[in-house]
């Protein structure tokens, strides 16, 4: 077998494997009993580094001579509508992903200690926020693409409150909801005038 073949064998699932091993992290937590804190951010960092390093794989194997899409893996969605689940990486997303698995574990070694409430959750949603954000760099399919950046803004509202120790925890995840509302009706207004001028 020869090394392209060899490479393309290893590679074909890597970027479901990126989508997929966080979500099988948060299963993981969402089992555990929530007063066993200690475990549950062992688990979930753990998870986060595995997942870190496995995106070192794409920056290794990327071939920077060629425009083309790499890593591609298409699933059969809905096959009526002729919808597909549909990713694959371009030298952008690449660094996206890379950024993110790096940021993720950081992110859950700051609330190492400030967060005290809600531990649990906290690092459930962390995990299934790395998968969506992946999918979101990586999603080729514009209406997945659209309904994961919809799921992402959703969880980010979510890593608000729950990282969030003080009394008035609803205020901030309120404003941000407010503005992303506002962001989106101008986006909405814009494709409108774009379509019907």
């Amino acid at each position: 077998m020869t090394k392209i073949k060899q490479k393309e064998k290893l590679m074909n699932y890597i970027l479901s494997s990126l989508l997929c091993l966080p979500l099988f992290g948060a299963i993981v937590l969402s089992i555990l009993p929530s007063w066993n804190v200690r475990l549950i951010k062992t688990i979930g960092l753990s998870v986060s580094l595995l997942n870190f390093v496995l995106s070192l794989f794409l920056w290794i194997f990327f071939d920077s001579s060629t425009a083309k899409f790499q890593f591609v893996e298409t699933f059969s969605w809905l096959p009526a509508s002729n919808m597909n689940f549909y990713i694959g990486i371009d030298g952008v997303s690449l660094f996206f992903i890379i950024l993110t698995t790096f940021l993720v574990p950081v992110c859950l070694l700051v609330g190492w200690v400030n967060i005290s409430k809600y531990v649990k959750e906290y690092f459930i949603a962390f995990l299934v926020l790395e998968s969506f954000m992946i999918a979101v760099f990586c999603m080729l399919d514009l209406l997945l693409f659209y309904v994961f950046l919809k799921v992402f803004l959703f969880l980010c509202l979510l890593l608000l409150e729950f990282g969030d120790q003080e009394k008035e925890r609803f205020e901030r995840p309120i404003s941000f909801f407010y503005i992303l509302l506002l962001g989106q009706c101008l986006c909405y207004l814009l494709f409108y005038l774009s379509i019907f001028k």
